[in-house]
């Protein structure tokens, strides 16, 4: 747990405590309940935990409230045990509705995350479109850009390579996921993969080249937020080398 962001680690404490907590306080009010209004309270709780953590925290809460909804709101009451056909069908949409809304929750917020966007990172993004409008240079604003990726990302160092793709190093892809291999490598809680990470320069479906970022030694991991606006940048210097053209690189 200690590899995850503070507002991971209390989502996952939320989500082991909630879903019971919530099952306790209901358990006077179960003989006049529904079975069913209980579990939409449950869901409830899911999607307030779901909201303010990842998507393992929704999908951790979404599993509890089904186990402590059997627990405490069906017969026989605080056993692990369902006698009733229809409390059964009921446990089992409370686990697959909590699932999928909590899925969508997580991933609204992720989405907020992303449109808030602060004005430092905006800044870079127009001093880039400018340089690449106004410059009949590529390399200029191939170096902006590289400074603005060291800046951006904490990065000890940042280099461009013109059109080769050798090897398979990590992938910042432009969705601001990293891929390691196929596997898509969780960054907020375990850091920067080891070694270089490449981000690809792309500009009117042709690729031009990468820039290869090589992070800082227990630097923190950049924000979704930050690497999105990376890959902004490279798409912007990808543009500029697709609208001036690229020079002889020897």
């Amino acid at each position: 747990m200690s590899g995850f962001p503070l507002r991971d680690r209390v989502a996952v404490a939320a989500a082991l405590v909630c879903p019971p907590a919530v099952g306790a306080l209901l358990v006077p009010f179960r003989t006049d309940l529904t079975s069913t209004n209980a579990a939409l309270i449950l869901v409830v709780a899911v999607v307030a935990v779901a909201a303010i953590g990842s998507r393992v925290a929704g999908a951790l809460a979404a599993l509890s409230a089904a186990v402590w909804f059997d627990f405490f709101l069906t017969v026989p009451y605080q056993r692990f045990a369902i006698d009733k056909r229809e409390d059964i069908q009921t446990a089992v949409l409370l686990l697959v509705v909590s699932l999928v809304v909590s899925q969508l929750a997580a991933r609204a917020r992720r989405l907020q995350v992303v449109a808030i966007t602060d004005a430092g990172h905006l800044a870079a993004i127009h001093d880039t479109a400018q340089l690449a409008r106004s410059t009949t240079s590529p390399d200029a604003v191939v170096d902006h850009v590289r400074g603005e990726l060291t800046r951006l990302l904490g990065l000890k160092g940042c280099r461009f390579e013109y059109g080769t793709l050798l090897g398979h190093p990590p992938r910042l892809e432009q969705d601001g996921d990293v891929v390691v291999g196929r596997r898509t490598w969780d960054v907020e809680r375990r850091g920067w993969p080891q070694g270089e990470i490449e981000l690809r320069a792309t500009g009117n479906g042709h690729y031009y080249g990468r820039f290869m970022l090589a992070p800082a030694p227990g630097a923190e991991p950049a924000s979704l937020q930050a690497r999105l606006v990376a890959a902004t940048l490279a798409d912007q210097a990808g543009a500029a080398m697709a609208t001036v053209g690229t020079r002889e690189h020897g």
